[in-house]
């Protein structure tokens, strides 16, 4: 494909594509929405003649800044690299969770790349490495629209009022942020200490009851469901694997044809978080809701496991894509959500919930669940509020003389 060319071309190029690959007409309009209220006027308002990938990372840089990318954005940022994608690789891959290719520019940028190799010389592990890069990339789109380019302009009141803002892991980039900074005071960039401004700042984590719903709500989310069509009759099936058997939405999607014993009506598999073995019976209502997909539902393909988009090109789906899924159908069943998580692991926690009001003994909670040990399962007893209430002591009366200390001067 060529690296520059008229971008109404490549729009049609690219609509040619998804036609050929059995791309739903809606799909299609709202791509060729977003290309005409987006890409377009931001092409000719910066007289720009041909695209090519340097046009997508202008765009998202001038029309995307902040700390957070809001769904709509999101969709807005895919549907220009599809474009990109479409022009490099002659294909358009499936929906990736990260889109975004957050850049870390300026002085203050490589700064904090400095810092990151830091940290990996410190052998830090990728996923800590990744956080901090992202937290900081946060902050660092921060101190740009206050336009501040210099580490040396960073003044106590941008980290202040930055912090401030914050909604979503408060504490993670809270610590980035001081970790960063201690670092640049310690190498002498910085000539004084700004870290010590979040030095009191501190989070206490509260203790959180598991989400759980009651055999009534779950058999009304269950009965939400429309099975008319392969989405409906997928998610079913997915939502009776979270409900039935309490799988955890990895092993939901990782589940494969072999992991479905059909003639002892066993479903084996390796959990994923665990990799610990498990076997679990496969109950008529589970067996039957998975043939139906299966039958009707599921798109011909080579993969092997049992899940698949139901949209062009039909992947694999992954654990955010089932959690996803699961959650929506909870949210939309009419069932009130407040107060609640709304997701597999929540319809996991119900499952359990009912173990503990029929009695069933802790091990075999254990093995239903797939715990290596019952000191795991022991934390979902929080949620048995009923056997919660038989251990607690009566609170014992306060005398009147206790009330009458110093003539009840403290208690008027």
């Amino acid at each position: 494909m060529q690296q520059k060319e008229n971008v109404k071309e490549l729009m049609a190029n690219c609509i040619k594509y998804f036609e050929s690959h059995s791309f739903t007409q809606p799909r299609i309009d709202r791509y060729k929405s977003m290309w005409k209220n987006w890409i377009i006027p931001f092409m000719v308002e910066k007289s720009i003649h041909h695209y090519d990938a340097s046009v997508e990372e202008y765009f998202i840089r001038s029309r995307m800044a902040g700390s957070i990318i809001t769904p709509a954005q999101r969709d807005i940022i895919r549907s220009i690299h599809v474009l990109t994608e479409f022009q490099e690789s002659g294909k358009i891959s499936k929906r990736r969770s990260n889109p975004v290719e957050r850049k870390l520019s300026g002085p203050i940028g490589t700064l904090i790349n400095q810092f990151l190799l830091h940290l990996e010389a410190l052998r830090r592990s990728k996923i800590t490495i990744s956080d901090h890069r992202l937290y900081l990339y946060r902050f660092l789109i921060f101190l740009e629209s206050k336009q501040v380019r210099d580490i040396e302009d960073i003044k106590e009141e941008h980290i202040i009022v930055f912090v401030s803002t914050l909604t979503n892991n408060k504490i993670g980039v809270v610590s980035s942020i001081r970790f960063f900074l201690r670092y640049l005071f310690e190498e002498r960039i910085l000539h004084y200490d700004l870290s010590s401004v979040l030095n009191h700042y501190k989070w206490i984590k509260k203790e959180k009851l598991p989400s759980v719903y009651t055999s009534e709500e779950v058999l009304q989310i269950e009965s939400s469901i429309k099975r008319g069509d392969a989405t409906g009759k997928r998610d079913y099936a997915m939502m009776l694997l979270a409900t039935r058997l309490g799988l955890r939405a990895s092993d939901i999607a990782h589940l494969t044809f072999n992991n479905v014993n059909w003639e002892n009506s066993k479903i084996i598999f390796p959990q994923f978080k665990t990799g610990q073995h498990i076997e679990l019976p496969l109950l008529t209502d589970v067996g039957e809701a998975i043939i139906d997909y299966l039958k009707y539902g599921r798109k011909r393909s080579q993969s092997q496991r049992v899940f698949l988009y139901t949209r062009a090109p039909f992947t694999e789906m992954t654990n955010s894509a089932v959690a996803g899924a699961i959650g929506r159908l909870v949210d939309t069943s009419g069932v009130d959500t407040t107060g609640r998580k709304h997701g597999p692991h929540a319809m996991r926690h119900s499952l359990v919930s009912r173990f503990l009001e029929n009695r069933e003994p802790m091990p075999v909670i254990s093995e239903a669940l797939g715990h290596h040990t019952t000191n795991t399962t022991m934390s979902y007893i929080r949620i048995d509020i009923g056997s919660l209430r038989q251990c607690a002591l009566e609170v014992p009366a306060v005398p009147a003389r206790f009330y009458e200390q110093k003539g009840g001067a403290f208690y008027e």
